[in-house]
């Protein structure tokens, strides 16, 4: 009886390191150049959007960050109580969050932060929600 016991707890501590090994990931790859973000689940590629990022004076930061903190419903304390739906905050005040002004998607026209279309900001926020701040990452690059 206590050699299956032994073998079942070795079969069982091997699938949690083997579970743990393998993290689920999800990162968020922000290209300022053709404003464009790329969701990958676990390595594979399951989104594509368009956004908005800094406009001329108003820099997004470049590289590697987590989330840090959501807010679903934010307005912005520094921008006339601006809404940001879905704000997933990634380092100090600058968020992927979504935005109203559909237009300027695909271009320039944010103070820093990165605005998708509110539908994408929130599918982005729910995966944040159930992957984890520290299993989210947001790489931005030119």
């Amino acid at each position: 009886m206590r050699k299956y016991f032994v073998a079942a707890a070795v079969a069982l501590g091997f699938i949690l390191s083997a579970t743990s090994a393998q993290a689920a990931r999800l990162v968020a790859k922000v290209d300022l150049s053709s404003q464009t973000m790329v969701v990958s689940q676990n390595g594979k590629v399951t989104y594509r959007w368009r956004v908005s990022t800094g406009r001329k004076g108003y820099g997004t930061p470049t590289g590697s960050y987590s989330a840090k903190w959501l807010s679903k419903n934010h307005r912005s304390r520094k921008y006339n109580n601006a809404p940001m739906p879905y704000s997933v905050f990634f380092r100090g005040g600058y968020a992927v969050h979504g935005t109203y002004d559909l237009k300027r998607l695909g271009r320039p026209a944010s103070h820093g932060c990165i605005r998708l279309h509110p539908n994408n900001a929130a599918k982005f926020f729910r995966l944040v929600q159930r992957y984890g701040n520290s299993n989210t990452r947001i790489v931005i690059k030119w």
